[in-house]
């Protein structure tokens, strides 16, 4: 009878309390931190909170403290196993490397984007930006 209780989805969210847990927000953000606080509405709290950027094989950590994340901002929620992080196959880099590693990234998405654009634009297509994605390019 857990579809009569409305607390039976976040409710599960209470084992999590006090793990590691990878939070991936409809921003596109990652979040690494530890589970504090969960409330009925899935809002979060995580303590010593890292946000992770990836580009390619190689990531970055910049440190965010204590972060509130409201409930219908996460996307995928998972425990960290803490053996497996250790052997995973990146290269952690500092963080000025990686926002710079991450903004040459997106200036070449757009340059395709870009690129794609005008395309279709040559064959007389009209251009909805929404619909251009990496998918294309």
């Amino acid at each position: 009878m857990d579809d009569l209780n409305p607390l039976a989805g976040t409710a599960h969210l209470l084992e999590e309390v006090d793990k590691k847990l990878m939070v991936l927000l409809r921003d596109g953000r990652t979040l690494i931190g530890y589970l504090r606080s969960v409330d009925q509405f899935a809002n979060l709290v995580l303590q010593r909170t890292i946000e992770r950027i990836h580009v390619g094989n190689q990531y970055g950590d910049i440190p965010r403290g204590v972060f509130i994340i409201r409930g219908e901002n996460v996307v995928l929620l998972g425990e960290i196993d803490r053996d497996k992080e250790q052997k995973l196959p990146l290269k952690e880099i500092s963080v000025d490397e990686i926002l710079d590693a991450q903004r040459r990234e997106q200036e070449q998405r757009q340059e395709k984007h870009r690129l794609v654009s005008k395309a279709l634009k040559e064959r007389g297509l009209a251009v909805n930006a929404d619909i251009i994605n990496e998918d294309f390019c």
